[in-house]
């Protein structure tokens, strides 16, 4: 069975001419995927933009892997012109050793849960992760993903419930993604963005909007790059409406895409079953409606309209609705009546 990007590889060509090798760059024994063209600058990036960078530049020289990985490795004083990371921190750690100039945003992920496509353990929420046997790959608390896999964790209260449960922890998210395709895992932890490069191989279970973590991404010209004016480009190229779209492309979220609005709610008041429509804007995207907490059925019309079911456990409350980017309060309550 083939695998999503499970094979890491360099390209190196001469004009007209091109080969393909296996190339292993790691610190610690970490491999890393590297893809190489005939000219451009080097760019250290996070495992989960092996798609989308060679899509923007493609004549670069890229090298992908953990973020913590290539970190170290820039430490230690290995050529790269570029970083980019799957977080903040990083990033802003480098600046601040003065290994990379000050660092930019340039794009955002959301962190989501993977089963094999035969779902073998039957898991169909968060919370089957701590059934007994159940088996839970993620990737190392050093990795930016493994992070954002561990605060979920904290802030769902199960982070005591599943971590007896995990049997690896993994380099990158890709390591992480191969292991739950190959059936080597009944569960793991991976960016939106992986996920769907392998459609056929696994099974997609998102992850409650309220506890989704802040996934940014950040990038910076390395110091000591001999290519200060082309590295700088090719940030601004990232940066670029173009590049951006690229990104998106790849199902990658922009830095400032609007949060959900509502303006009105039809009707105001309703009994359990009654089916409640919302009008506003950039409602597309909306991943959940709550009412005092309460998860309310929904189906998205358009952009403008959603329409939700009043949940059996619903009370007087504000309604809220979620989308990637952030959350929407209702002012007033929708009142709750007997049925």
């Amino acid at each position: 069975m083939n695998h999503p990007r499970h094979s890491r590889i360099r390209t190196i060509g001469a004009a007209g001419a091109a080969a393909l090798l296996v190339l292993a760059l790691g610190a610690g024994g970490a491999a890393a995927r590297s893809e190489r063209a005939s000219a451009g600058i080097t760019v250290f990036a996070a495992a989960s933009l092996a798609q989308a960078f060679p899509a923007i530049a493609p004549d670069n020289t890229y090298s992908f892997a953990g973020s913590n990985t290539l970190a170290a490795q820039i430490q230690n004083g290995a050529p790269a012109d570029v970083f980019a990371s799957a977080n903040t921190t990083i990033p802003a750690a480098l600046y601040a050793q003065g290994l990379i100039e000050k660092p930019v945003n340039f794009t955002r992920n959301t962190l989501v849960m993977v089963v094999p496509k035969s779902n073998p353990a039957g898991i169909h929420s968060i919370y089957d992760l701590a059934k007994p046997g159940v088996t839970i790959d993620i990737a190392n608390a050093a990795v930016p993903v493994g992070s954002y896999t561990l605060t979920v964790w904290n802030q769902m209260g199960l982070t005591s419930r599943l971590m007896p449960n995990v049997v690896s922890q993994e380099v990158d998210v890709t390591a992480v993604l191969a292991k739950v395709a190959n059936g080597q895992a009944d569960a793991g932890f991976v960016y939106a963005t992986d996920a769907r490069t392998a459609p056929n191989q696994v099974t997609v279970i998102d992850i409650p909007a309220w506890a989704q973590p802040k996934v940014v991404y950040a990038m910076g010209v390395v110091s000591k790059s001999p290519n200060q004016a082309a590295a700088q480009a090719f940030v601004d190229r990232v940066l670029s409406k173009a590049g951006q779209a690229i990104l998106e492309k790849y199902g990658f979220l922009p830095l400032n895409a609007p949060v959900p609005s509502v303006a009105k709610i039809r009707p105001a008041k309703g009994k359990p079953g009654t089916k409640v429509t919302l009008i506003g804007s950039n409602l597309g995207d909306v991943t959940s409606v709550t009412l005092g907490g309460v998860a309310a059925p929904f189906k998205v019309v358009s952009g403008k309209e959603i329409v939700l079911t009043v949940p059996a456990q619903a009370k007087t409350s504000a309604i809220t609705v979620t989308n990637p980017n952030g959350n929407f309060v209702s002012k007033t309550r929708f009142a709750v009546v007997a049925a």
